[in-house]
């Protein structure tokens, strides 16, 4: 897969299906991970996805519509801790409304920061993935800031708290582009395969919280 065209088209506080309805790859990821840096650096576009130094800036669900047949869903960064509870309840609230409501998610790109051990929060969001039976995949972003001979010891932890193999893991640089063609044949593998069923009913599990 190649990206040939990418363009915003909408910023939700409450999750909405889009009209049309197209397949989706969410990226979900804690406050500052670098979700937004690897959405342009995904897509060749330097300020689709706006960045700041900022952590917790995004605080709305990002729809984009790449090569017209698909939506990248910016879910807003979670774990920062300098909002008010309620903020971090409406947060989890809106991350939990779009993963039981949507029916075209393929795919959600976990993202976690190579150079540190997971947080609580991400564990907790892996969590979550799981218990819905949702299809994720963890990319290590900020792969540049180590060495390579770095990257399998610093992988170790984050596979034991994900419960992943270091294989099934994508290092991402969003300065470098390395790993971006792993990241896409990712995608577009999710994207080719059957959708299931939009009304299929998805299993109980506890409610995400922030």
């Amino acid at each position: 897969m190649e990206i040939k065209s990418a363009e915003f088209v909408t910023s939700m506080n409450a999750y909405r299906k889009p009209d049309p309805a197209l397949p989706q790859i969410a990226v979900a990821g804690k406050s500052n991970v670098g979700k937004s840096s690897l959405i342009n650096s995904l897509c060749r576009r330097k300020a689709l996805a706006k960045t700041s130094a900022t952590p917790g800036k995004t605080r709305l669900i990002n729809l984009f519509l790449l090569n017209g047949s698909f939506h990248l869903v910016d879910l807003p960064g979670y774990g920062f801790a300098k909002v008010d509870k309620q903020e971090k309840l409406r947060w989890g609230e809106m991350m939990e409304k779009y993963f039981r409501e949507t029916g075209e998610l393929r795919l959600t790109l976990h993202l976690v920061d190579i150079r540190h051990e997971p947080t609580q929060d991400d564990i907790q969001m892996n969590t979550f993935l799981r218990g819905m039976g949702l299809p994720f995949l963890v990319v290590a972003t900020k792969a540049d800031k180590i060495s390579r001979g770095a990257r399998m010891k610093n992988l170790a932890p984050i596979c034991r708290a994900l419960q992943v193999q270091p294989w099934q893991v994508v290092c991402y640089s969003s300065e470098t582009g390395d790993g971006r063609d792993k990241l896409l044949e990712a995608l577009d593998t999710a994207l080719a395969e059957p959708q299931e069923a939009e009304n299929q009913e998805k299993p109980e599990q506890e409610g995400y919280t922030n």
